[in-house]
């Protein structure tokens, strides 16, 4: 009796044992398939950015921002929309306001969007909050907000990256960041570079005429570049 009773005890306790070993078996096959699926979503969210709509003589640009895009530091003309628009054989509406916060700049921008319905905005904002010490949080959620605005109207982004101030001029990370989250072609290295030159600058903060046409040229090339 004691030995059936062994017998059935070791039975039931071997066939646990093969249950669990079963389920631990199913337990990894699950875990690889998840690990799968995340890498695949991981893989398939960090392409490029978007291809941007061909630009042809009846498209029209919206060039967005501050006194970097209003052109200060230069006369109308050589401005970098004015000097793009020639570029690109398109219109190119020069929407920048010297000072400009990008709070400010949010409030602006959805009724020009509705105004002009351009088929493709380049956004050159945030140097002012950065001169005015505004946090990098509230900068970036106001740029992420005309980022949003925009392709809500079916445009086209194309994002520039302003230095912050200082001994060596760099964009901040967070132009790149946003760029990459929403699919947009981003230029970080224009503004540093020419800011950096005696010769393409006017004053510490704006280019001059020569860094203007140096940076209508960059972008004439990135816009070309990523069209369909």
């Amino acid at each position: 009796m004691k030995d059936e009773t062994a017998c059935s005890v070791s039975s039931r306790l071997s066939g646990v044992s093969a249950l669990s070993t079963t389920e631990q078996e199913k337990g990894r096959r699950v875990m690889k398939c998840g690990a799968g699926i995340v890498l695949l979503a991981v893989v398939c969210g960090c392409g490029g950015p978007k291809e941007l709509q061909r630009v042809t003589p009846d498209s029209v640009v919206l060039a967005f921002g501050d006194s970097l895009t209003a052109g200060t530091g230069a006369a109308d003309e050589e401005s970098y929309p004015a000097v793009l628009s020639k570029r690109l054989g398109c219109r190119v509406i020069n929407a920048g306001i010297p000072g400009e916060i990008t709070e400010e700049g949010t409030a602006r921008l959805p009724a020009l969007l509705r105004q002009h319905k351009p088929q493709l905005v380049i956004l050159c904002h945030g140097g002012n909050d950065m001169l005015r010490k505004i946090d990098d949080m509230t900068l970036t959620r106001h740029l992420r907000m005309m980022i949003a605005a925009s392709q809500a109207t079916g445009a086209d982004v194309v994002l520039l990256g302003v230095p912050r101030p200082g001994l060596i001029l760099k964009a901040p990370a967070f132009y790149g960041e946003l760029a990459h989250e929403y699919g947009v072609p981003y230029e970080g290295q224009s503004l540093p570079e020419i800011l950096s030159s005696p010769t393409l600058k006017s004053d510490m903060f704006h280019p001059n005429a020569a860094g203007y046409l140096k940076l209508a040229e960059r972008l004439t090339v990135l816009i070309k570049q990523h069209a369909q």
